[in-house]
């Protein structure tokens, strides 16, 4: 949730309208076609009740996204046994997210409120950048020695996003098994077996 400002005492169900306005406004304008005042009369409120609890219209963009409003079940890779392929299939379905407008706008909309608010920021990189989930699926594969068990966990998940921020702000093509090359830069070479050390 986004760091209270003075004032009033939040409303949860005015919260959750300006919210669940700004998913459905979102999903059917993009990013640069949703306003404050747009979002304010799809969930009859004020303005002013809107920027009393977020200062832009990125951050309360970023707070749909880490209450699940936007890309339900879209943060974190699967778990099927094989870390290599779970996260190949993870990559792929971001960039292919990503090369369509409304994901290209979400994830410039999410930088540019990490940027401007230092609190959107912290509460993005805990929940998206090394994601818990990332780091839980991680966690898994030392546990079944897919990954050898003092895996920086919190650093893979980091290397694995940083592409992505980068390409998005480059605008740079991703090209067929760009996620698969990803995955052998971050992981190493795949060898036979990988068994926990110690």
């Amino acid at each position: 949730m986004s760091e209270q400002r003075r004032g009033a005492v939040r409303s949860e169900t005015a919260r959750r309208a300006i919210l669940e306005a700004t998913a459905r406004l979102f999903a059917a304008r993009g990013y640069d076609h949703l306003t404050i005042e747009g979002v304010a009369h799809e969930a009859g409120v004020g303005k002013q009740t809107i920027y009393r609890w977020w200062p832009s219209k990125s951050a309360l963009v970023a707070d749909c996204l880490l209450e699940g409003l936007l890309l339900p079940n879209r943060l974190g890779p699967p778990d099927t046994g094989d870390i290599r392929a779970d996260l190949v299939t993870w990559l792929d379905e971001i960039f292919d997210l990503v090369t369509q407008p409304i994901g290209e706008s979400l994830i410039l909309s999410l930088i540019a409120a990490a940027a401007e608010n230092p609190d959107v920021g912290r509460r993005l990189y805990a929940s998206m950048g090394a994601t818990s989930a990332l780091v839980e699926r991680f966690e898994a594969a030392i546990a079944a020695s897919e990954i050898r068990v003092d895996a920086p966990v919190q650093e893979i998940g980091e290397a694995l996003m940083g592409p992505l921020i980068v390409r998005m702000l480059s605008r740079s093509p991703i090209t067929p098994g760009t996620a698969e090359r990803l995955v052998d830069v971050v992981l190493g070479p795949v060898r036979a077996g990988v068994a926990p050390r110690g």
